[in-house]
């Protein structure tokens, strides 16, 4: 349902900007039609990549135009504000409405006079799987009586799970959100925590992952690339003392962004060091292996007297 809610965003909102990313964040963490979500003001910033005071405009904003509501009696996941998309709401019931008996019905633009369906008890029942619950001490808590949120919001990145973007109730901030997921990095928090690690404990974690795919070194580098330059980097790091979390994945990413893509049929110049000075696949010393390389660019006879391909 948030492809729904993103199309809507895409094609009828007019919103610009920073107003328009933050529009789209949640958008694409509403779980069903009802266009309900929650996000934490830190996580928007994350998402969109811009400052505080940004996000908290592009909200304010948004909140003018209509396009997005507060819901202010509601609490997602570790407090988290809950929104709703009110004009995305109202299309998607039109839409529904006019493809009930035809699905081939054509569908007008959405206008402002479209009516927005009302959240009963029932759907409000049904927000809970999602992990939004009605506020307990709504006038106690100061974070929920604007748009933007406190000061105070906590900082910690709350990325969005599979589909909807929206976690259940009772989880940890520690617990993976797929329960066949193993946890990675387990002597310190996924922001980088107190405790510091040697090389070969930290793990590729799911934020990672998803900075290779994003930023298009897994497509230039290749899955066992990738690896490989992974197992190249452990090595170079191997006598390093331990460090945080955070800053091995930052280092990680470094080095991950100076490697080259391969070059199709050239041998690998870059052998990983160690095991007396020799190759990953053979016992030839770095020269030799560089030597051998030359000579396989340039279809020059090896030492056996065969040419090299």
């Amino acid at each position: 349902m948030s492809v729904d809610a993103r199309e809507w965003g895409w094609e009828h909102s007019s919103s610009k900007g920073v107003a328009r990313l933050v529009l789209l964040s949640i958008a694409d963490r509403v779980p069903d039609e009802k266009c309900v979500a929650w996000a934490s003001l830190a996580s928007l910033v994350t998402r969109t990549n811009a400052s505080r005071t940004a996000v908290r405009t592009a909200l304010a904003a948004l909140a003018e135009s209509g396009e997005l509501e507060l819901l202010d009696y509601l609490d997602g996941p570790q407090r988290a504000s809950v929104y709703r998309l009110p004009h995305a709401a109202a299309w998607l019931a039109k839409v529904a409405k006019a493809t009930k008996d035809d699905p081939d019905a054509y569908v007008a633009p959405p206008t402002d006079s479209d009516p927005v369906p009302e959240l009963d008890e029932e759907a409000e029942t049904q927000l809970r799987r999602y992990g939004i619950w009605p506020k307990k001490g709504k006038d106690s808590d100061p974070s929920r009586r604007n748009l933007t949120g406190a000061e105070s919001d906590p900082p910690r990145r709350n990325p969005p799970p599979r589909r909807a973007g929206i976690r259940t109730a009772g989880r940890t901030d520690s617990a993976p959100q797929n329960r066949s997921e193993p946890k990675v990095n387990r002597n310190s928090s996924s922001s980088g925590g107190a405790a510091a690690i040697p090389v070969d404990q930290w793990q590729i974690d799911t934020a990672t992952q998803a900075w290779a795919h994003q930023h298009g070194h897994l497509d230039r580098l290749g899955e066992e690339g990738l690896l490989a330059s992974d197992a190249k980097w452990r090595v170079h790091r191997a006598n390093w003392q331990p460090r945080k979390v955070a800053a091995w994945a930052a280092d990680w990413r470094s080095w991950i962004a100076r490697e080259r893509s391969p070059a199709p049929g050239r041998p690998n110049l870059y052998a990983v060091p160690g095991n007396g000075g020799t190759t990953g696949t053979g016992r030839m010393t770095r020269a030799e292996a560089h030597t051998a390389a030359l000579l396989a660019a340039l279809g020059e006879p090896t030492e056996n007297g065969a040419a090299a391909q």
